[in-house]
C-alpha cells in the first residue's frame, strides 16, 4: 500500500525541490545584483559629497588635505584617496602618501578619465581586502584638477549576500514543508480510494468476495469503487450458486448407490465415489490421480475401459468380479466425454452392483436342485431299506437291527438338514435380530473346546488356544458360539488324523480379532470364493460321510454380518486353512456400518 504513495510523493517532492533550487539559483545573483547596484549608487552620491567638501581646499596644502580627507573616510567609513591629474596621490587613508605609486593606470581612474565617472571591483593589495571603488575627476575652486576615489569592503555586501541565502534557504524550506504537508493530504484523499479498491481486488483474487470498499464522493475513485462492490457482490452470488449446486452435485454422487468413476482423456482417475469403496473393498480414495490400469485389479474393467477409449461409443456389459472372498456382478455403463470441439474429454463409468439379485435369481434355480438332491439320498435309503425290511428282511434280526441303525441315521441326517434349512431361513429373515450382550470370546472358545473335544480325540487331533490382550466384546453369546462351532467342526472334518487346530483371540484398538486355523486340506484360490455359498462343498464324499449339510458356512457368513463383523479366508492346497474373523467391541449401527 506504501510503495503507491511513495512513488507518488518522493517524485512530487524532488519535483519541488528542483523548482525551489532553480528559482534560488536565479534569485540569488539578481539580488546580489540589485544590492550591488544600490551599493555603486550610494558610493557615486558619497564621492559627490566628498568632492563638494574638497573644492574649497588647495591640493597643494598636503597636510590640510590629508587631514580633511582622514576625517571624511571616518565619518563615511570608507577608504578615500585624492590623486592628481598625473597620477601622484595626494591624500591616502589607507596608508601614508609616500608609499604610493602612480594610480593613473588603475581601471576606475582610466575608466574617470574616459567618462565622468568610473567604478570598479577588485582586490586591493593595499588593504588586502575586495573593494568597491568609484572615481570621480573634480576640479577645486583655486583651479587644481585631479580625481577623487572613494573605496568600500565587500564584506558587508558579502555580509547581505549571506543574509539573502539564509532568507531564501528558510523561505524555501518552509514553503517546501508547507507544500509537502498539502500535497501529502492531497494524495492521501486521491490514493487511499485507489489503495482501499487495490486491497478489495487482492482479497477478490483470493476469495473472498464479501471484501468491499468505500465509495466515497469523489467522482472518479467513487466510481470506481462502486463498481468493484459491485463487481464483488456479482461474484459472491456466483459462488454461492456455485457452492451450493457443487454441495449438491457432490452428496448426489457421494450417495448414489452405484459406484462412479470419471476418467480424463489421460488415463488419470479424477473422480470416485463411496460407494466404489464398497463395490471394490479398497481404498478408492487412493485411486485419484493416478492411472487406472495402475490401481484397478480388474483385468476386464480396464478391457472394458480401454474399448471405450478406441471407440468413444456408449458400452454396457454385465461383468462377474472376485472382490476378496466373495464374486460380485456388476452392471457396468461406459461413455465418453466429448467436449464442444468434437474431441474426447474422458469417460464416465456406472458400476451397477447386481449381486443380489443374481444370488436370488441363482438361489431360486439352485435351491430347489440342492434340496431335491440332498434329500434323495436319505429319502431314498429310508425308501429301500424300510421296502426291505417290508420284504421279510425284519424278520432277520441282525438284518433288521442293520437296517434299522442305517435308517436311524439317515432320518438324523435328514433332520440335520431340515434344522439348518430352517436355522439359514431363521437368519435371513427381515425379523431376525440378535440378544446383544457382554461377550468373552475367551470363554466361548473354552465352551466349544468342551463340546468338540471327544470328536477332536476321536481322530487324534489338537485342540489349542492362545489368548492376547482383553476379547471382551457386545455381541450375541449363543450365536458367537454356533460361529465358532461350526468353524472348528469343518476343521476338524476336512483335517487328517493327528492334526493341530489353533483358535487364537487377539485384542486390537477398536476391534478383537478370532482366527481358525487347521492343517487340513485347504481350499484351492478359485473355490475361496464360493465357500460361503449354501451346500458348496470344498470335498462333497468327505462333508456328506461326515454328516455335513453343507450349509455351515453360509450361516457363519450370515451370522458374522449380523454382527458387523468382517471375515476372511486364507488357505494353502495340502496345508491347512485360516478363517480370520473380526469383532468390533462396541456395537455398530447400520449408519456407522
Amino acid at each position: 500500500m506504501n510503495s503507491y504513495r511513495f512513488r507518488l510523493i518522493v517524485p512530487l517532492s524532488l519535483i519541488i525541490l528542483l523548482v525551489l533550487f532553480s528559482l534560488g539559483a536565479v534569485l540569488g545573483p539578481f539580488f546580489k545584483d540589485f544590492y550591488l547596484e544600490r551599493m555603486f549608487d550610494r558610493i557615486e552620491k558619497e564621492t559627490h559629497l566628498v568632492a563638494y567638501q574638497l573644492e574649497e581646499i588647495d591640493l597643494t596644502d598636503e597636510t590640510r588635505l590629508q587631514e580633511r580627507v582622514s576625517e571624511i573616510a571616518e565619518r563615511l567609513d570608507v577608504r578615500l584617496t585624492v590623486i592628481e591629474e598625473e597620477g601622484e596621490v595626494l591624500a591616502e587613508t589607507a596608508t601614508s602618501p609616500e608609499e604610493m605609486d602612480n594610480h593613473l593606470n588603475r581601471p576606475e581612474i582610466q575608466s574617470a578619465v574616459d567618462n565622468e565617472g568610473g567604478r570598479e571591483t577588485r582586490y586591493s593589495a593595499t588593504v588586502g581586502k575586495e573593494l568597491l571603488y568609484f572615481a570621480l575627476p573634480f576640479e577645486t575652486e583655486t583651479g587644481s584638477s585631479g580625481f577623487i576615489r572613494l573605496g568600500v569592503a565587500m564584506d558587508e555586501l558579502n555580509a547581505v549576500y549571506q543574509n539573502i541565502w539564509t532568507l531564501l534557504f528558510v523561505s524555501f524550506f518552509i514553503a517546501f514543508l508547507i507544500i509537502l504537508v498539502l500535497a501529502s493530504k492531497l494524495t492521501n484523499q486521491m490514493v487511499k480510494p485507489v489503495e482501499d479498491a487495490r486491497r478489495v481486488a487482492n482479497e477478490l483474487a483470493k476469495g473472498n468476495f464479501e471484501a468491499r470498499t468505500f465509495e466515497g464522493e469523489n467522482l472518479e475513485t467513487g466510481e470506481l469503487n462502486r463498481s468493484i462492490n459491485v463487481l464483488a457482490e456479482n461474484l459472491l452470488q456466483i459462488t454461492r450458486t456455485y457452492e451450493s449446486q457443487q454441495e449438491r452435485l457432490e452428496t448426489l454422487i457421494e450417495n448414489m448407490g452405484s459406484g462412479l468413476i470419471l476418467i480424463n482423456a489421460k488415463g488419470d482417475i479424477t473422480l470416485i465415489n463411496r460407494s466404489c469403496k464398497e463395490l471394490f473393498d479398497e481404498e478408492t480414495e487412493l485411486w485419484k490421480n493416478q492411472l487406472y490400469y495402475k490401481v484397478i485389479k480388474h483385468k476386464q474393467i480396464i478391457q472394458f475401459i480401454q474399448e471405450i477409449f478406441l471407440t468413444e461409443c456408449r458400452t454396457r456389459k454385465h461383468l462377474k468380479l472376485s472382490v476378496g472372498i466373495y464374486i460380485k456382478h456388476v452392471d457396468v455403463h461406459g461413455a465418453p466425454i466429448i467436449g464442444i470441439d468434437e474431441k474426447l474429454k474422458g469417460i464416465v463409468l456406472v458400476f451397477h452392483d447386481i449381486t443380489e439379485l443374481k444370488k436370488l435369481e441363482q438361489a431360486r434355480k439352485d435351491f430347489v436342485a440342492n434340496v431335491s438332491h440332498e434329500l434323495r439320498t436319505p429319502v431314498t435309503s429310508l425308501k429301500g431299506f424300510t421296502e426291505t425290511l417290508l420284504d421279510g428282511a425284519m424278520e432277520d434280526e441282525n438284518l433288521r437291527k442293520r437296517f434299522l441303525t442305517i435308517i436311524a441315521n439317515e432320518s438324523e441326517r435328514l433332520e440335520g438338514l431340515i434344522v439348518d434349512l430352517l436355522e439359514l431361513s431363521k437368519i435371513e429373515g427381515a425379523k431376525f435380530q440378535l440378544n446383544w450382550q457382554h461377550v468373552t470370546l475367551e470363554s466361548v472358545v473354552d465352551e466349544v473346546f468342551i463340546i468338540l473335544k471327544n470328536k477332536a480325540e476321536a481322530k487324534k487331533m489338537r485342540l489349542e488356544r492362545k489368548v492376547i490382550g482383553s476379547t471382551c466384546i457386545e455381541g450375541d453369546p449363543h450365536r458367537i458360539k454356533q460361529i465358532l462351532i461350526n468353524l472348528v467342526n469343518n476343521a476338524i472334518v476336512y483335517s487328517p488324523e493327528g492334526g493341530r487346530i489353533n483358535v487364537r483371540v487377539k485384542e486390537q484398538t477398536e476391534t478383537v480379532i478370532l482366527e481358525v486355523e487347521d492343517t487340513g486340506i485347504g481350499i484351492n484360490k478359485k473355490e475361496i470364493p464360493r465357500v460361503f455359498e449354501r451346500f458348496y462343498r470344498v470335498d462333497r464324499a468327505r462333508s456328506r460321510n461326515s454328516g455335513g449339510t453343507g450349509l455351515g458356512l453360509a450361516i457363519v457368513k450370515h451370522l458374522a454380518e449380523a454382527h458387523h463383523a468382517k471375515i476372511s479366508v486364507e488357505s494353502e492346497v495340502g496345508r491347512g486353512t485360516n478363517f480370520r474373523l473380526m469383532f468390533y467391541k462396541k456395537r455398530q449401527s447400520e449408519l456407522e456400518e
